[in-house]
């Protein structure tokens, strides 16, 4: 498909035009054409491949994942790249590279101390250098195996990727990127919405096909809201947190005193809807587990969403025993693959009436929505 915007082009575009880019392209955008439940996949088929690399999008994507997930963090030179957090120190190998020691640093960042290699402070060049590696290591053997073999990605290469994909396999494959802590790379003079937007209006692939965007914060959303309107594509996702009494940073920076609670209300998700088209709440949020681990009942935020007009995305789903319900444990230790146990952890969820979910380990996900 030939671009309707050279990347350079789209660069150079203000605010104004972007939004003319994206909503002339409205009456032809794509969606999936299916009523099923959606499968994310997060962080790629992230259970076993590194996270937000080609491997594990291409997984997801072979796995039958309708959506793919990459984390959106800004380089030092204003690049948009894929990753789960701005510290790097976890999931690449620069704590390892002596060239580097000296970016190790503290900073203060919504309101908490964090002490790591910030990608803020690495140029893309730099950032290229390094390759990712398996952050729960020895949990996940097969995905550690490949440590050290791939690149941190561009948001622009992961369209580039989705797009070649979509067209190899004759079928649409949505993204639904997620803006990572937007109030604290504005502050520092990188704000992610903005180049955000320019970069879906650089790829023909992102003016025409799905785009959820997700955050944990308010704001960003809000400004996207305001500067795309309603996209035929493009929609928007407000993620909650598990820890119901916390406050969305960006709220608590402004002083006010919204909890996660408050929004997952009915009030508060008809407020969410006044901006927003759909809402994801962590799944303890849907089920809750007692003290035993074992699910309870199913609370009301999936039929409360709904009667406010917002799709639900439930995340997130992952293989091993140590992260489900005991309701699915097998006996074969904490660590272990149970992928028997987490298919039936996703129908349990499903039959709340979810929209689409996130999983570890899109395969399954798969079967769990096309196998019932």
């Amino acid at each position: 498909m030939k671009p309707l915007l050279s990347r350079r082009g789209a660069i150079g575009l203000g605010g104004a035009a972007i939004v003319t880019a994206m909503t002339g392209t409205m009456a032809r955008a794509a969606s999936p054409a299916r009523e099923k439940p959606l499968v994310f996949a997060h962080r790629g088929s992230s259970a076993l491949r590194p996270e937000h690399t080609l491997a594990a999008y291409a997984k997801a994507i072979a796995d039958g994942a309708d959506y793919i997930e990459p984390d959106l963090v800004m380089t030092k030179d204003g690049v948009l790249i894929a990753r789960h957090g701005h510290d790097l120190g976890n999931n690449t190998d620069v704590s390892g590279r002596p060239e580097f020691a000296g970016r190790r640093t503290t900073k203060t960042v919504n309101g908490a101390q964090r002490t790591g290699w910030f990608s803020e402070d690495f140029t893309l060049a730099e950032i290229k250098t390094l390759r990712v590696i398996e952050w729960l290591g020895s949990v996940r053997p097969e995905s550690q195996s490949y440590d050290g073999q791939f690149q941190i990605l561009t948001f622009d290469e992961i369209i580039d990727f989705t797009a070649a994909e979509a067209g190899t396999r004759g079928r649409v494959i949505g993204l639904v990127p997620e803006l990572k802590d937007a109030d604290y790379f504005g502050r520092i003079g990188l704000p992610l919405e903005d180049r955000f937007l320019h970069t879906l209006a650089a790829h023909d692939y992102t003016l025409r096909n799905p785009v959820e965007v997700q955050s944990f914060q308010v704001a960003p959303l809000r400004y996207l809201r305001r500067k795309i309107g309603k996209s035929a594509n493009i929609k928007l996702l407000q993620l909650t947190s598990g820890s119901l009494a916390g406050i969305p940073s960006d709220i608590a920076a402004a002083g006010g005193t919204t909890t996660y609670a408050d929004m997952i209300a009915p009030a508060g998700l008809a407020r969410i809807a006044s901006y927003a088209d759909g809402v994801a709440p962590e799944i303890e949020t849907i089920i809750p587990r007692g003290k035993d681990k074992r699910l309870g009942q199913p609370g009301t935020v999936v039929q409360d969403a709904h009667n406010a007009g917002l799709k639900v995305r439930a995340w997130t789903f992952r293989p091993e025993n140590r992260f489900m319900a005991a309701d699915f444990w097998n006996d074969a230790g904490t660590d272990a693959r149970n992928e028997a146990g987490s298919i039936a952890e996703m129908r349990r969820y499903l039959a709340t009436g979810i929209d689409g979910f996130f999983t570890d380990d899109p395969a399954l996900g798969r079967k769990a929505v096309d196998d019932r």
